[in-house]
């Protein structure tokens, strides 16, 4: 600290493990501009300047132009998850005016073999990120603007197999996240439908369930309206769920949680204590394809480790495909919003549905020469 050879003086301190440098003409005015650097620090405000570094500005567009947007607070966490771990992590030390677009295609290179959806969403951050610097004139262009994607796998979610979906209802008799698995399988609803699900939502004369709410994900009690306008849907329950339905509620209220935690019956899961209830499920049914056990631990898994509760959802569309359902009946069923989201799954074509096709046409040109009432063959 003191005067400089360039005339002017510097005074240090160190905060937050960062060290901070006032400068002025007079050893006042560089006592002046630390404190101030100090305050802006403890409250929070980044200084924005010639020598900010990625990392500050990351920390500073993720709270000023992220976290307010109107997305979720899980989103955001992806979001900001993804720029510290993948940009801030490797180049985060570096001066933002010293990044180039080599610095980011490496990042994005390290991203190979990672889904399409991780490198892309990527790519978008921090073309997002790197764009609002130029706008605030921190950075002369922007070095993220024809950042090319590396070979990734398109990721896609996939129905249970024949043999899983035997194992998953064997295992379902007898663990406690049974009914929970049966109702996504057979009903399709979103793991956060579940999650707020109360039996008064369910119409046993009926035999409906209607889905009208859902808990925002990252959030513990924030229930929401479904993804979409489309969410609000009214849901059949087939035969082969009915029963046990009936049987959980025995004497619940209306206004009682179907899915509840396993040391509160009167509260509904968390994302936490869902996402256990779904490891240990999953664990039950790895043990009964075969994995191997050692001293109560799973030392060679039989189970594909990309399966999700999302996978019964896609069973469920499937199911509705090999059935017969009106791709049109089933978008509203699965409550898409975009029928180009319910073809995703309409075009994973299988024997079933190749079956159900073939009977479904057999049934219509046997009709069509009949001299009863042509219409007959749609009863």
């Amino acid at each position: 600290m003191g005067l400089c050879r360039d005339g002017y003086w510097r005074e240090y301190e160190s905060f937050d493990g960062k060290i901070y440098t006032g400068c002025g003409r007079t050893q006042k005015e560089a006592l002046r501009d630390l404190a101030n650097k100090i305050a802006d620090a403890k409250a929070g405000n980044n200084v924005l300047n010639n020598n900010t570094t990625v990392k500050t500005w990351a920390e500073t567009w993720l709270k000023t132009f992220v976290e307010n947007k109107n997305i979720t607070r899980k989103s955001y966490l992806n979001i900001k998850g993804k720029i510290e771990r993948n940009v801030v992590d490797a180049i985060g030390h570096m001066k933002l005016k010293d990044v180039r677009d080599v610095h980011l295609q490496k990042i994005l290179n390290a991203q190979a073999g990672m889904s399409m959806s991780h490198v892309s969403k990527l790519r978008a951050y921090m073309k997002e990120m790197f764009g609002r610097a130029v706008k605030a004139r921190l950075i002369p262009y922007n070095p993220a603007e024809d950042l090319e994607l590396p070979k990734a796998e398109d990721k896609k979610r996939r129905p249970l197999t024949p043999e899983e979906r035997e194992v998953f209802l064997r295992v379902a008799e007898e663990h406690r996240a049974g009914l929970w698995i049966k109702t996504m399988l057979y009903c399709g609803l979103r793991p956060q439908e579940t999650r707020v699900l109360q039996w008064k939502d369910i119409d046993f004369s009926k035999r409906v369930i209607r889905v009208s709410k859902a808990l925002e994900s990252g959030t513990k009690d924030k229930i929401k309206d479904p993804k979409s306008e489309a969410g609000f849907r009214y849901v059949p329950i087939p035969d082969v769920l009915l029963e046990d339905l009936r049987k959980a509620k025995g004497k619940a209220k209306g206004d009682d949680y179907v899915f509840t935690q396993l040391k509160d019956k009167t509260k509904h899961h968390t994302e936490s204590s869902m996402r256990s209830m779904w490891k240990s499920f999953l664990r039950a049914v790895d043990i009964e394809m075969g994995a191997k056990v050692y001293r109560n631990q799973i030392i060679e898994s039989k189970v594909d480790p990309d399966l999700t509760p999302y996978n019964l959802r896609h069973t469920y569309g499937t199911d509705l495909q090999n059935a017969g359902v009106p791709i049109n009946v089933a978008k509203s069923l699965l409550g898409h919003s975009d029928i180009s989201t319910t073809a995703n799954i309409y075009t994973h074509f299988t024997e079933d549905s190749v079956l159900s096709a073939q009977n479904l046409l057999n049934r219509y040109h046997e009709n069509r020469g009949c001299k009863n009432d042509p219409r007959q063959f749609l009863s």
